[in-house]
């Protein structure tokens, strides 16, 4: 990866989930709180993306014509329900490792995604372009927001959607996604996540905004301890999305 591609990555956090990569998809392994998060966050992007583009949710395939880019896509666990949902999904990440295992892991689910081993800097400096640009879990991975956001937006059609989850920096934030989450619960890899890096809503509905996107919508996700289970809530203090559209 050369400069100006990877300006706005971190070559350790890259690093860091390139050596999970073979137990990615392992359930009861280190990305296991990251696949009971996925419905969640999948419901909500697809809300959003249904609600952008006037298509029904409740439809079996309501992305259906869809392009569809996942930034930081890992081994796939967003990129394949997104896929099952009609999108055309195109998945990338910088750790090379990772995209081995997300494209054996789509062959045997029968699902078509193109993956590739590249930072969202070489997609737009290619001239691509997406109806609908994820970045799910990864901002708070990269050096430089701004710069990192203003690469999305280059990638999103005009009318098109820029969807972002993300932790919020709060006490909260820091006590349950990294005191809990890493070292008392161990649900997570200690120094998954540096406490520095958390972005609030106001700092990336800015970032956004200078980067020609306009935000729509901002979602909270809630873990209940009770169920077990992630849902969309009204409390972003933790978790959160935020939709953002280009006219």
């Amino acid at each position: 990866m050369t400069t100006p591609h990877a300006a706005s990555l971190d070559r350790d956090e890259v690093a860091r989930f390139d050596a999970l990569a073979q137990r990615w998809w392992d359930l009861d392994g280190p990305m296991k709180p990251l696949h009971k998060f996925n419905p969640a966050r999948v419901a909500i992007f697809r809300d959003a993306i249904c609600a952008r583009f006037g298509r029904d949710a409740s439809a079996v395939r309501p992305l259906e014509g869809l392009r569809l880019l996942d930034v930081g896509c890992g081994a796939g666990v967003l990129a394949e329900p997104l896929a099952r949902l009609g999108a055309e999904v195109t998945g990338v990440d910088p750790a090379p490792e990772l995209i081995p295992v997300a494209a054996a892991h789509a062959a045997e689910q029968g699902l078509t995604i193109a993956y590739r081993a590249a930072a969202a800097e070489e997609l737009l400096a290619d001239g691509e372009s997406f109806d609908i640009v994820v970045a799910s879990e990864v901002v708070e991975h990269v050096n430089d927001v701004p710069a990192f956001v203003a690469t999305l937006a280059g990638l999103v059609r005009p009318g098109g959607l820029a969807l972002f989850s993300t932790l919020n920096r709060t006490p909260l934030a820091h006590a349950l996604a990294i005191v809990a989450a890493e070292y008392v619960l161990r649900w997570l890899p200690r120094g998954t996540h540096s406490y520095e890096k958390f972005v609030t809503p106001d700092e990336l509905s800015a970032a956004a905004r200078a980067a020609g996107l306009e935000p729509t919508d901002l979602r909270g996700i809630k873990f209940n301890p009770l169920k077990n289970s992630w849902a969309p809530s009204d409390d972003t203090l933790v978790n959160y999305t935020l939709a953002a559209g280009k006219s």
